[in-house]
């Protein structure tokens, strides 16, 4: 117990160090960590019962929200690009982690930077004159970043990361680079969060920290992946989910670690926030079954439908062949509505005008969200699949606590122990914009007043 109690006093020693270097400063970012704890649940810092002592003293000497509201679909893809671009995937065209694909779903990813129709953070960094990084962040892969290393892996065995992601590293040498000082040779495991395990996150923090220590960036943003694997397993609670909290949080102290052997504690603002929250699921309703018994999907292999539904976790979009053709989208409605009661519990309908207020898929004239324990499927062979034990997702209507996510941020610029009811996904890009004195353009969101000091 001694023992324990002064590795505790070594660590908030550490933290207290780190807070006071920065406290003492007004001046503006010079830089930015941006990190994502996938699938971030606010009571994961607002309860103590979860292990994230780390992420509380920040959010003690910094600021938080109550609640952030993601994008709708409230999926990773979408959101992380919202994060670094400050609108919503109606504008920036990642609507989805998976692109529709009407003759069916491949296994392909939104993974080419390409596809963002606007400017990004790192772009903006450029700009200013500044050097980027990112370390396993969503839709990078050909992103104009320094030192890049993207999530990607073959959607056909995604058993293996390894070969995807070192050849869309750049530069050519940093895959190698990384594992000699920073993780040591890199297995096929070592990138997930298979077998009960949380190597990812723990490689992306040291990566990260390497990365931060030997070239400073002036920003750097990195994904925390396995607290999202083990909910989606497992549910809302179960040991692997609060065991993955503590990882990611001591995953947190290996980047402040980093920062403050870098020597620019006092200059750095980091940014923890999470992609969506998280709802327990125990059924699986599928709309394309529905959709084929009346007609509307023949053989899409083939072309042969005039509807179908592009699923997103706990939301699912529908996508018309003819996009002008009002007679199949009144018959999908009429469908919808004739469905019996007790199908009506799993789902609620989006129409266009709350997707067009939210900035959901242009593309899609209307949505469903689950309700009660309810996702989504593709099949088009039957209604509704039970699960055997009680699972998780996201990707609903954000317009409930449940799929909030969090956010903690500290560093110049900021408050001291402020704490806001609630943000949205929009307004991370432009606190980062206003701390670090750059420019970005046709952003949607708001910098939380209350999160800055006066003067700023």
């Amino acid at each position: 117990m001694k023992k324990l109690i002064i590795t505790s006093a070594l660590i908030l020693a550490v933290i207290a160090a780190f807070t006071s270097k920065v406290s003492a400063q007004n001046a503006q970012a010079k830089y930015v960590v941006l990190v994502t704890i996938d699938g971030f649940r606010p009571e994961f810092y607002l309860d103590s019962t979860y292990a994230m002592p780390t992420v509380r003293e920040l959010m003690k000497n910094g600021v938080a929200a109550q609640g952030l509201n993601p994008v709708f679909p409230s999926v990773t893809y979408p959101d992380h690009t919202t994060m670094v671009t400050g609108v919503t995937p109606a504008k920036h065209g990642v609507y989805y982690n998976t692109p529709f694909e009407a003759e069916g779903q491949s296994g392909k990813w939104y993974w080419d930077y390409q596809t963002i129709k606007v400017e990004t953070l790192w772009d903006a960094m450029h700009k200013a004159g500044r050097k980027t990084a990112c370390v396993r962040w969503p839709v990078t892969v050909n992103a104009p970043i320094d030192y890049r290393i993207p999530e990607y892996w073959n959607h056909k065995d995604m058993s293996d990361a390894r070969p995807y992601t070192s050849a869309a590293t750049a530069p050519a040498g940093l895959w190698k680079e990384v594992q000699d000082n920073a993780t040591g040779v890199l297995e096929a495991n070592d990138l997930g969060a298979e077998n009960n395990e949380l190597i990812g996150d723990e490689n992306v923090a040291r990566i990260s920290s390497y990365i931060i220590r030997k070239y400073k960036p002036n920003f750097i943003a990195l994904h925390l992946a396995c607290t999202d694997h083990y909910e989606h397993a497992e549910g809302r609670e179960s040991y692997m989910v609060r065991a993955a909290v503590a990882g990611a949080d001591r995953n947190i102290k290996t980047l402040m670690e980093g920062i403050n052997r870098a020597g620019i504690a006092d200059s750095t603002l980091i940014v923890i926030l999470g992609d969506h929250g998280f709802e327990n699921i125990y059924r699986s309703f599928n709309p394309n079954y529905l959709l084929k018994q009346n007609g509307l999907i023949n053989d899409a292999k083939k072309g042969d439908w005039k509807a179908q539904f592009h699923t997103s976790g706990g939301s699912a979009f529908l996508q018309l062949k003819d996009p002008n053709d009002k007679a199949t989208l009144a018959k999908v409605k009429t469908i919808l509505q004739n469905v019996p009661d007790s199908v009506k519990n799993y789902f609620a309908l989006v129409d266009k005008d709350k997707m067009d207020a939210i900035g959901a898929d242009p593309n899609s004239p209307l949505a469903l969200t689950g309700l009660n324990g309810t996702t989504f499927g593709g099949k088009s062979t039957v209604l509704i699949e039970k699960f055997d034990k009680v699972r998780g997702t996201h990707g609903y209507f954000p317009d409930h606590k449940q799929i909030e996510t969090g956010f903690v941020a500290f560093g110049p610029g900021l408050q001291k122990g402020v704490v806001i009811p609630i943000m949205n996904m929009v307004d991370v890009a432009p606190l980062i914009v206003k701390l670090s004195g750059i420019e970005l353009k046709g952003m949607q969101g708001q910098v939380p007043a209350d999160f800055i000091k006066k003067g700023l």
